[in-house]
């Protein structure tokens, strides 16, 4: 996994249609937040967005890929994140579009959180 700082202020740029974003380094790779949700992820050059039974489909439909690494047993594990589809990576309107989806799957995800006990 990597993180590149010139590929977030390019991020930044083409979700600039979305609102503000903020962009947080973690674990080699980076976080995309928006009104303090994760919906997106930046790994080596690639925007993963986050999908859900309401998104995943649609992504699915236009050749997407799903994010999956290896455990340290070997098994394949997958995330419920998708690459940005092809065709909005040269159209920002297109990608604010899928980047609206998955911010919208981050808030149903964060709507079934139990709230913590302080």
């Amino acid at each position: 996994m990597a993180y590149d700082p010139e590929f977030g202020a390019w991020v930044r740029e083409h979700f600039a249609g979305l609102g503000p974003i903020e962009i947080k380094p973690m674990f080699g790779a980076a976080s995309v937040y928006a009104d303090g949700l994760i919906f997106a992820l930046l790994d080596d050059g690639v925007i993963w967005m986050k999908a859900d039974e309401h998104n995943r489909a649609a992504l699915e439909a236009t050749g997407a890929r799903q994010i999956t690494y290896a455990s340290k047993d070997g098994k394949v594990m997958a995330m419920p994140y998708w690459s940005l589809p092809d065709s909005a990576v040269d159209d920002p309107d297109e990608a604010v579009e899928w980047a609206r989806q998955s911010l919208e799957a981050a808030r149903r995800k964060a709507a079934l959180k139990k709230p913590r006990k302080r």
